[in-house]
């Protein structure tokens, strides 16, 4: 038997397929005759369960058909369920899976029986000798795994419940735009697949609130979702004939709950965003800021892939939390962008020219006005004013220019004013160094200035076919039901062959479908997974009746009883998991309609070179799998424009893929005995959406490279740039390692996203092999030879030119003052002059001091030449280095 809830009704062999005894035959004749009430009296020999059981084998018998009198009564179904369950949600292929019970009551009006005559008013049996409404959920995407209940119970008045756990996989468009804090409404439909309104009629058995009430009391399951509230509604599927299928449907509101969540991901978040605001607090002179901030990037990618099993995974709209996620690290990599460049102007704004005036007065004027930044006051320009002042205050100290004049200046004088302005040179030049220009200042000033994706139409056409006068006719003893199954039964006994009096007839088979739901994509696998709703059409040459005479121009039995053709998807890769519908409508004129949901797991060829934009063309081809084109030809019922229109309107996942086009070819395919068989093959374009990949992998990945280049305006003397810059790729491993599931698998092609990343962590990789090059030139190129000459004209003045890189002008000063010895004879040289230079020679005292100083002088001379040689460097350095 069956697990699904509309597969459990099966009829016996043994019941079905073998006529009727004649005597059996004739009590049915003399019970059905008057026909004055509704039911059919039972009569048990004993108030038994077994007298009772043998008294209702007739109506076993008639279990293929609806059980009414008429056939223009309708069978009224009353359905209700009780939420036992909610077992998970998949945001990417936009299911639901719950768990319920569910309860059917309808009234067999052939059965009829005296509780005392019998010894009970209700008796349990097999559902499989009962007819069974074939009530289906729409949104129902898999099979049911609950366990089977196979019994039914049976009342004296002719009530039948039925009741059966069934694990439902539902679609719901989810909407995870406010994920954790997201409420999800969804949509239970219950309907008969193939009955119209005519024939069965569903009701609610319970009011919303107390189905609301009642699951909630009983519901096992404390997890994520919370249930909020059930409601229902009737509603009509139209067909367009003005005949439509009654709907039942239910709205079940469920909430996450969030705490977990925030706990877990939004705090963690909030406080690491803090943490990057206030590092703006510490000093960019004595703290390497961008390693901190890297760093910090680096723990929040750890942070994100340890809470990546809570994020959710959908292709259709982005969660807001992810957008927060998002913008957390954009927030991230902009300061640490910003702290590059704070960086950069802090070591070398001095050898920038002087700041624009517009600059000065839009920046430090008006938005330091803006956000209440006062200017900083301006200083005497640069060493001209020191040295001014300096020079005012000796001359103050000396005296008048006429007591100069006067006084003779003694040697000791003259050595200590060399001295002083030695000592004013390094003073200015450290003060340089540590405090910058004004220019510099006001570069600085600048760079501190932050700004703060109806009702549905379905067309059934029936293809009329020309009837062979040859034709079974069928002939009911009268206008009922069971006349009617009674004159189908020689039918039944021929449902192993094809249905014409004629072998060299083929049998015209009409075929379309609509797609329901795009359930996902292996491109491993190469599969395609959807779900349809498959509609077949034909006739059966050996059925016809007088509707007059048989009260019904149609009647729905079992499809096992008939003969199907054998309509095969040669895509098809699985078992077909979709509930099953055991009914397929037969009308007086001979034609079989037979329409079932499929869940079609199908091979198709993907092409993922440009993913995450890529669009994808898979195959659904439909023929016979045995029948040639002699036997069976096939047909579209529908054209293919309206069944794309249709399969768009009723669409219920919104999930990763987005149908786009669907065209159909029919095609003359030879077999292997040379006769040819016809297919019906549907192309189905479906769109990947992008938006979760662009702004997961894309952005970020544009982020990250973004901030390996402006590394490079990180001074290398100061900041340790190899070690930012591994840090930096261990940041972006990380993040690859988070977005693994991302990434499409396939042994075929690569996908260009996965080159654009391979190629982001290459350029990474050379930046670091740059900057460990351009470390060892900064911290070695003095102990280098000279560069050669053909290197020097080849990339500084050819490639310098082409990148515009101006080679830098060579310091005439430090060709002056290369090396000590050239010191050492200017100061020989100032001695000797100083000594033969007229005029009164002093005590021995004065000499002796005259001699320290000048070797004070020495030492404070090459003192400052080699601060020069060492924050200027030497030509050759400076050549190597650009």
């Amino acid at each position: 038997m069956d697990k699904d809830l509309t597969s459990d009704i099966m009829i016996s062999k043994d019941t079905t397929l073998k006529p009727l005894p004649p005597t059996v035959r004739l009590v049915m004749f003399l019970i059905l005759i008057p026909a004055l009430c509704s039911a059919i009296e039972v009569n048990c020999s004993e108030p038994t369960q077994p007298a009772l059981l043998e008294a209702l084998t007739p109506i076993f018998n008639m279990s293929a058909i609806r059980p009414v009198v008429n056939m223009t009564t309708r069978t009224n179904v009353s359905t209700f369920f009780t939420l036992y369950g909610i077992l998970g949600v998949d945001e990417k292929s936009q299911l639901l899976i719950t768990y319920l019970w569910l309860d059917y009551w309808w009234k067999n009006e052939l059965v009829f029986w005296d509780p005392n005559q019998c010894g009970t008013d209700k008796i349990s049996l097999p559902r499989d000798k009962f007819w069974v409404p074939d009530i289906v959920i729409n949104e129902f995407m898999d099979e049911n795994t609950a366990p089977p209940v196979p019994y039914v119970y049976l009342y004296s008045n002719g009530m039948v419940h039925d009741a059966q756990p069934v694990k439902v996989v539902s679609s719901c468009n989810l909407d995870i735009y406010t994920f954790p804090f997201d409420i999800q409404n969804c949509t239970f439909t219950f309907n008969s697949y193939i009955h119209l309104a005519m024939d069965i009629m569903i009701f609610l058995g319970k009011s919303a609130e107390n189905i609301t009430k009642k699951s909630k009391n009983v519901m096992t399951t404390m997890g994520e979702w919370e249930l909020l509230d059930i409601t229902s509604h009737k509603d009509k599927y139209g067909h367009d004939d003005g005949q439509y299928i009654d709907e039942l449907s239910f709205h079940i509101r469920v909430r996450r709950r969030a705490t977990l969540y925030v706990v877990n991901l939004l705090i963690p978040s909030c406080f690491l965003i803090t943490v990057d605001l206030f590092s703006f607090l510490l000093p960019p002179q004595t703290v390497d800021r961008s390693s901190f901030k890297m760093t910090l990037i680096l723990g929040y990618t750890v942070f994100l892939l340890i809470m990546n099993d809570l994020l959710p995974i959908t292709g259709n709209t982005i969660p807001l939390i992810n957008v927060f996620f998002s913008l957390c690290l954009a927030l991230m990599v902009t300061s640490l962008l910003e702290t590059i460049f704070i960086t950069n102007l802090l070591s070398g704004s001095a050898d920038f020219s002087p700041l624009p005036r517009w600059v000065r007065v839009f920046v430090l004027q008006f938005l330091g006005c803006l956000v209440c930044l006062p200017q900083k006051t301006k200083e005497p320009k640069g060493s001209d004013i020191k040295f001014s002042t300096a020079m005012a205050q000796r001359k103050a100290d000396e005296g008048p220019p006429g007591e100069m004049m006067l006084v003779a200046e003694g040697k000791a004088v003259q050595e200590l004013r060399s001295l002083g302005r030695d000592l004013q040179a390094i003073r200015l030049q450290v003060e340089q160094q540590l405090c910058g220009s004004k220019s510099s200042k006001e570069w600085i000033q600048c760079c501190l200035l932050k700004v703060k994706p109806s009702k549905v139409l379905f067309i059934f056409i029936s293809v009329l076919m020309y009837a062979s006068c040859s034709s079974i006719m069928l002939n009911c003893s009268q206008p009922d039901p069971p006349s009617l199954l009674d004159a189908l039964r020689p039918v039944f006994t021929l449902s192993s062959i094809r249905p014409v009096m004629n072998m060299s007839t083929p049998t015209n088979v009409s075929i379309d479908f609509i797609l329901f739901g795009i359930l996902g994509v292996d491109e491993k696998a190469q599969l395609l997974t959807t779900y349809i709703w498959q509609k077949l059409e034909w006739r059966n040459d050996f059925i016809g009746w007088d509707p007059d005479q048989c009260g019904s121009s149609r009647i729905t039995i079992p499809r096992k009883l008939l003969w199907v053709p054998d309509v095969v998807i040669n895509e098809f890769m699985e078992k077909n998991s979709a509930p099953f519908v055991p009914y397929s409508y037969v009308y007086s004129d001979g034609l079989v309609q037979d329409e079932q949901p499929v869940k079609v797991v199908s091979s198709c060829r993907l092409d993922i070179y440009t993913f995450p934009f890529d669009v994808q063309n898979c195959s659904l081809s439909f023929n016979s799998y045995l029948h040639r084109m002699a036997a069976m030809q096939i047909f579209p019922t529908i054209p293919v424009e309206e069944i794309l229109k249709f399969s768009q309107e009723v669409m219920a996942t919104m999930g990763e893929w987005e149908l786009i086009g669907l065209s159909v070819k029919k095609l003359q395919l030879p077999a292997s005995d040379g006769e040819p068989y016809e297919e019906l093959r549907f192309f189905v374009t479906v769109r990947r959406r992008a938006t979760l990949y662009v702004v997961n992998l894309l952005i970020p990945s544009c982020f990250l490279i973004t901030v390996d280049l402006l590394s490079f305006l990180l001074p290398p003397k100061s900041i340790d740039r190899s070690l930012f810059k591994m840090t930096l790729i261990l940041g972006y491993t990380v993040f690859l390692l988070i977005m693994n599931d991302l990434l499409p698998i396939t042994g075929e092609t690569i996908p260009l996203m996965n080159v654009f990343l391979s190629l982001c962590l290459g350029m990474m990789v050379a930046s670091l092999l740059e900057t460990i090059l351009i470390t060892n030139l900064l911290c070695g190129s003095a102990h280098y030879p000279p560069i050669p000459r053909w290197v020097r004209l080849f990339v500084l003045h050819f490639l310098g030119r082409l990148v515009g890189l101006p080679q830098k002008p060579r310091d005439l000063e430090d060709t002056v003052f290369q090396n000590p010895a050239a010191q050492d004879i200017k100061v020989s040289f100032l001695v000797a002059e100083d000594n033969q230079a007229p005029g009164p020679k002093g005590p021995l005292d004065e000499d002796k001091a005259l001699q320290e100083l000048r070797s004070l002088g020495k030492d404070l001379q090459a003192l400052h030449n080699q601060l020069k040689k060492q924050t200027s460097g030497s030509q050759s350095s400076e050549e190597w280095i650009q």
